[in-house]
């Protein structure tokens, strides 16, 4: 429902409700993604950190929100939280690296749960390289990854790690967008 806009009326000159003419094709609230970090390993939160700040700028922008199993509270049973988030994330970022390959729990559980969904289109599946490893081997290297062409975060080729987060960013940024 569209807030109320007061103004003037210009016969009475008193105060009046006006209602907000709704254009129908488009959505009177914002387009919001939410975004799922929490597929990474423990190994590499340092860049699971310094990504979350390249994204600060989208999640102020109402683009995305992001989440990740650090937020889980004391208490809070953790494989519930982290499947309750799967299930309501739009955008589910796997943060590749060969200790997430080697992860049992998200090989077994958030992967496999992450492309059935990708596939059944309820959600887009990102795979972004963090470190060099043998991702293409993986279920999900059929997926356009992040950086450019699948170059891992942490390289040579990229004159810095901020200019491959940026990479990154800047491709989530396009994936919500669409």
């Amino acid at each position: 429902m569209p807030h109320p806009v007061y103004a003037p009326c210009y016969l009475c000159r008193q105060r009046t409700q006006w209602p907000i003419p709704q254009n129908p094709l488009v959505s009177s609230s914002p387009t919001r993604a939410r975004t799922k970090t929490c597929s990474y390993a423990r190994e590499d939160e340092d860049l699971r950190e310094k990504l979350e700040k390249q994204l600060a700028i989208l999640r102020r922008q109402g683009l995305i929100e992001t989440w990740h199993d650090r937020r889980i509270g004391a208490g809070t049973e953790w494989a519930g939280a982290i499947d309750r988030e799967l299930e309501a994330a739009d955008i589910v970022l796997l943060l590749v690296s060969a200790d997430f390959l080697a992860s049992d729990y998200i090989n077994d559980i958030e992967l496999q749960r992450a492309m059935e969904r990708h596939e059944a289109r309820t959600a887009k599946v990102i795979p972004v390289i963090l470190r060099p490893c043998l991702w293409q081997r993986g279920d999900f290297a059929k997926l356009q990854a992040l950086p450019r062409d699948g170059e891992p975060v942490i390289s040579s080729k990229w004159p810095s790690q901020d200019a491959a987060l940026a990479n990154v960013a800047q491709g989530i940024a396009q994936a919500v967008e669409r």
